[in-house]
């Protein structure tokens, strides 16, 4: 079973779980795992993996509207080698630098694939984090900055661009923005699954529809350097998934509060309906990255 029915089935187990991280008290805290086979292409640096591996969990932290204090990981490779340990750690330090966390260690081990496991903790204020089951009919559903970083640099990668692709790797958690919006948003995510993938699982944790057109998308420069179509493009932007940005949904009376306050430009997609997830008036199909396959 892939991740979201695996999900699904501990419900029951976890009626807590479901959104981009837990709320423990005044904090949130989320994992992630990821592995050199499915997350880190050929010419990958340990610098970007470990600028990556933890941003992945800080984008979470930023999905809940939270703060982000601290990460910690758990990297494991066939053999323990110095530079790229070094390397790793400062690319998790600076990414942590970056949206004013920590990064404070974690631990280390032999392993038949470079994997890592990532932990990121983060402060929510007084307000509470922003879940994924708040969105209501005639709100407005944004996301910022732009979409198809990770398409673009996977394709840079099997280029053998190998420098711009390691840099479109390195994607900018939004965390000072998942701040600045938490006053407003109703519901939130990061868009790590794609943004179509994004849409259904909102949808399904508010109980409500979305309608979103094509054209309003905001693309990333890179994806047109690398699409071979608008086809193309728009499969890199809304179905492949990995650029880490936030997928939000706010009453249309606050977005001008929202683009005031957010650091980066916020784009309205679509609105919130009763039922259904068009664009263009065609059904959006759930597809986008799937962490585990249906073996």
């Amino acid at each position: 079973m892939d991740e979201r029915t695996a999900l699904r089935a501990l419900a029951v187990d976890l009626p807590g779980a479901g959104d981009d991280a837990a709320v423990v008290g005044a904090q949130v805290v989320t994992t992630d795992m990821l592995h050199e086979s499915t997350d880190f292409p050929a010419g990958t640096t340990r610098y970007t993996a470990g600028w990556r591996a933890v941003g992945a969990s800080l984008s979470d932290v930023a999905a809940m509207g939270a703060a982000a204090t601290a990460a910690v990981a758990a990297y494991g490779a066939p053999a323990l080698d110095e530079d790229e340990l070094r390397a790793f750690v400062g690319g998790a330090r600076d990414v942590c630098e970056s949206v004013g966390a920590e990064y404070v260690g974690g631990d280390l081990d032999t392993h038949d694939e470079f994997t890592v496991a990532t932990t990121a903790l983060g402060d929510v204020s007084d307000d509470g984090a922003v879940l994924r089951s708040g969105a209501s009919s005639g709100e407005v559903v944004c996301v910022t900055g732009a979409l198809g970083r990770s398409a673009a640099g996977l394709r840079a990668f099997e280029a053998g661009d190998v420098e711009r692709g390691n840099d479109l790797f390195r994607f900018p958690p939004r965390v000072a923005s998942g701040v600045a919006v938490a006053p407003h948003a109703t519901a939130m995510m990061d868009s790590s699954d794609g943004l179509a993938r994004s849409l259904h699982q909102l949808a399904e944790a508010s109980d409500c529809g979305f309608d979103v057109s094509w054209d309003s998308l905001p693309v990333h420069d890179a994806v047109a350097d690398y699409a071979g179509g608008d086809g193309d493009e728009r499969e890199m932007a809304a179905y492949f998934g990995e650029d880490f940005e936030l997928v939000f949904t706010v009453p249309e009376s606050d977005l001008s509060a929202v683009r005031a306050s957010a650091p980066v430009p916020v784009t309205v997609v679509g609105e919130v309906t009763a039922e259904g997830i068009v664009a263009d008036g065609e059904p959006v199909p759930d597809e986008g990255y799937t962490h585990a396959s249906n073996g």
